[in-house]
């Protein structure tokens, strides 16, 4: 399933419209970046940009100018020019006639006419819109278009508004249309795949890398990349949150946390599972799995529409703490641990974030007034508690120590109540250890 070009201008529509009259919106896509030399990273385009152009090519700017109604706009689109020796080298370009027939773009230019084409839409705007702050060199390109417009104006003016263009944008995109959440639930089916590929292929002192390329495999056979460093960390490498050198062996009786999930037409999925390397839990290891499991349950059922984004939060943390104080991991009283946060030395992070086209997927967490948004219908959040026990963590049990444990899941708020999309690898202790014992 891919998005059409009717799901881009649907987009654009929405945006202008709340651009208002006589308004003009410029953004760019994500520059090349080189991974050293001669060598670049392969190139992902900039999330917005992409988001409202489905133009998945280097070097361009869309341009979009509403009129003096704000009922009509003309989109344009500043993209490379084909060339037959760079397109030898280095793969085809739509050019500057396939921006127009293929990306539906009401205007195209070559981007070297940029800083040329560019004033002239500028002039006689009243609200510039851009993604202020993004890049400090693409602010200097705006900064200095608007004072070459300033020069050229003879009476047209300038823009006396420069907005942010992220307040628009990151809303629209916070809310997934059905057409997204399908595409995510494509990404979250690959990516379950790949996790249930790791827990039949895992054996003690196989790799972590070794582990990490059985996931690459799922990912790669479905045209998918990872969409963030995947995480392969086994026993006490899974204390680390964000451990990504994956080049330990793994050892028998220890437990894997695995943090990893591809990207599908550039949209994310995010899961995390740890089981254990020879496919039984010892006895520390079930207690605490089954807490945080717990935790994630009960997280996942907070997520109402018009129940508080931090719900789920507040929830996980009253489970997994009451967990500890059970276990003599802690002491003392429930609600001044809570209240206190002391029970961040075993749990530091939040309980979940926004996903869609980037992991970490743009949109407030509170409103206005700082307070904390509620769900509505269409929001995808990831929910992952977890436990970590350093390894020198002196103040507890030598039983517990170096044991980290996460589990994640990624959840669209819906009229129906939690819609979880990554439902299909197994997380309960039994359905794990069943699944590592059919092993072959």
């Amino acid at each position: 399933m891919k998005l059409t070009q009717a799901d881009f201008q649907e987009r654009r529509d929405r945006l202008a419209e709340q651009m208002g009259p006589n308004s003009i919106a410029i953004i760019a896509t994500s520059p090349e970046v080189m991974r050293n030399r001669d060598a670049d990273y392969k190139f992902r385009a900039d999330s917005s940009f992409f988001y409202l152009t489905g133009f998945a090519e280097p070097q361009a700017v869309a341009v979009i100018e509403t009129d003096e109604t704000g009922e009509m706009y003309v989109y344009s689109l500043f993209c490379r020019e084909r060339n037959r020796e760079m397109e030898i080298w280095n793969g085809y370009r739509a050019g500057v006639d396939g921006a127009i027939d293929a990306y539906e773009a009401d205007e195209a230019y070559a981007i070297d006419l940029l800083d040329e084409e560019i004033i002239s839409k500028i002039l006689n705007k009243q609200k510039l819109y851009y993604r202020i702050g993004q890049r400090a060199e693409f602010d200097a390109k705006i900064s200095h278009w608007i004072a070459k417009a300033h020069e050229s104006s003879r009476g047209f003016g300038v823009p006396a508004h420069i907005i942010q263009l992220d307040q628009i944008l990151d809303e629209m995109r916070l809310h997934k249309s059905a057409e997204e959440i399908e595409l995510m639930q494509i990404a979250a089916n690959i990516s379950a795949d790949a996790h249930t590929r790791a827990m039949q292929s895992v054996r003690p002192d196989m790799m972590e890398y070794a582990l990490e390329a059985e996931l690459n495999y799922i990912f790669g056979q479905q045209g998918c990349v990872p969409a963030y460093n995947s995480i392969v960390g086994g026993g006490k490498n899974g204390c680390i949150l964000h451990y990504v050198e994956n080049n330990q062996p793994l050892k028998d009786g220890d437990l894997v946390l695995i943090d990893a999930a591809c990207e599908y037409e550039c949209y994310a999925s995010d899961i995390t599972r740890t089981f254990p390397v020879n496919g039984k839990f010892s006895p520390e290891q079930k207690v605490l799995y089954q807490i945080i499991l717990d935790a994630q349950i009960a997280a996942i059922e907070a997520i109402q529409i018009g129940n508080s984004y931090k719900e789920p939060h507040t929830v996980a943390v009253r489970i997994l703490v009451e967990g500890l104080v059970d276990l003599g991991i802690m002491q003392g009283d429930i609600d001044q641990i809570i209240e206190s946060e002391s029970y961040r030395q075993f749990y530091m992070h939040g309980t979940g974030h926004w996903l869609g086209m980037d992991v970490h997927d743009v949109g407030t967490y509170k409103d206005d007034n700082g307070q904390w948004r509620t769900y509505e219908h269409g929001m995808v959040v990831t929910v992952e508690p977890g436990l970590y026990i350093a390894p020198d963590d002196e103040t507890v049990e030598k039983k517990w120590r170096g044991i980290g444990i996460r589990i994640e899941d990624d959840v669209v708020a819906t009229e129906q109540g939690p819609l979880v999309l990554t439902k299909n690898v197994v997380k309960s202790i039994e359905d794990i250890e069943a699944l590592m014992a059919s092993r072959n």
